[in-house]
């Protein structure tokens, strides 16, 4: 998978797993296994040794990466979780567009 309807900084929900229903905020992406990061999702523990003198060890968590399949991105204008197309804008930009009927939103 090269090419992803996710980028970095947007807000997307989990549409299925065990993390079904959250919202969070991208904060990762990588194209080439086709999994992102995202904040408050898939949270997992990972334990880890002391590597310096006098340093802690402990268990840490933190997110893990989830396939972007299992994502949705959330429109910043309706608030819903949506399809995204793609559009031009009037510079002749390429854009995402909402798929919601009523909102048509390009972001």
């Amino acid at each position: 998978m090269s090419k992803m309807h996710i980028k970095s900084g947007d807000t997307v929900m989990v549409i299925s797993g065990t993390d079904k229903g959250k919202k969070g905020k991208v904060i990762a992406v990588s194209p080439d296994e086709g999994k992102v990061i995202v904040e408050k999702v898939r949270i997992v523990s990972k334990h880890v040794k002391p590597r310096k003198e006098g340093e802690a060890g402990g268990i840490i968590k933190g997110e893990s990466a989830l396939y972007a399949s299992k994502v949705m991105l959330i429109c910043p204008k309706c608030g819903v979780a949506t399809r995204v197309g793609h559009g031009v804008d009037k510079n002749g930009n390429k854009v995402r567009v909402c798929r919601q009927p009523k909102c048509g939103n390009m972001f």
